[in-house]
């Protein structure tokens, strides 16, 4: 299965709390976040195209530096959901699979799980189920507890077909919508149903300096 990856990395850090961009964070091994989250793509004989929106000092970085012939680059928007749109508009493949660029523990297996998933469906994304007890709050009071074995928190890569990904982030833009993941616009705006695939492996995403440590 041929596919593109986008992946999404325009933000801006401000939770990060260091002078360097957290993309541009260097770990203990030499390589950077931004490299840890490329690398399954870069690796995977079935992404043929790996579409990166950032901004100019990481493009400008990258370019120079860390570029392996596989990547472009296009520049972010206002919001994660402007970011994602800009990169759609550049993916050649029918597939697309969304990814963090703060995501940078990814592992092949969950990955090829997904890519499976996609043989028989429209729509996937990775999660993980909930282990704590939720609670819905009002005013900071308990109101209901929510049964967690109904919930999944959802993670990147999210799959989809390119066209109706890009049609449903259309009507999202004409309406106002903003999104926060590719999943969330999808189920607004089409009847395709979107499959959970389950990570069995650290998928989490960087915010902090301590996701790191």
């Amino acid at each position: 299965m041929k596919y593109t990856a986008v992946i999404v990395a325009a933000g801006k850090s401000e939770r990060f709390a260091s002078a360097t961009n957290k993309l541009l964070y260097q770990l203990s091994d030499g390589s950077l976040v931004i490299d840890k989250a490329l690398q399954p793509f870069r690796e995977d004989k079935d992404c043929s195209q790996i579409v990166l929106v950032t901004n100019p000092e990481t493009i400008d970085y990258l370019a120079k530096n860390r570029a392996t012939g596989k990547e472009m680059y296009c520049l972010g928007g206002e919001t994660r959901s402007d970011s994602v749109f800009n990169g759609l508009m550049a993916v050649k493949e029918k597939i697309v699979l969304v990814h963090d660029g703060a995501r940078c523990y990814l592992q092949s297996e969950d990955l090829n799980r997904l890519k499976k998933t996609m043989e028989t469906e429209r729509a996937a994304i990775l999660s993980r189920t909930i282990a704590d007890t939720i609670k819905i709050v009002n005013e900071g009071y308990i109101v209901k507890t929510i049964d967690r074995d109904t919930l999944n928190g959802a993670q990147t890569p999210q799959a989809f077909y390119v066209d109706e990904l890009m049609s449903c982030y259309k009507k999202a833009r004409k309406e106002g919508f903003i999104p926060t993941d590719e999943a969330s616009v999808v189920e607004k705006y089409s009847d395709t149903k979107i499959r959970c695939v389950v990570s069995r492996h650290h998928n989490e995403k960087i915010t902090t300096i301590d996701d790191i440590k």
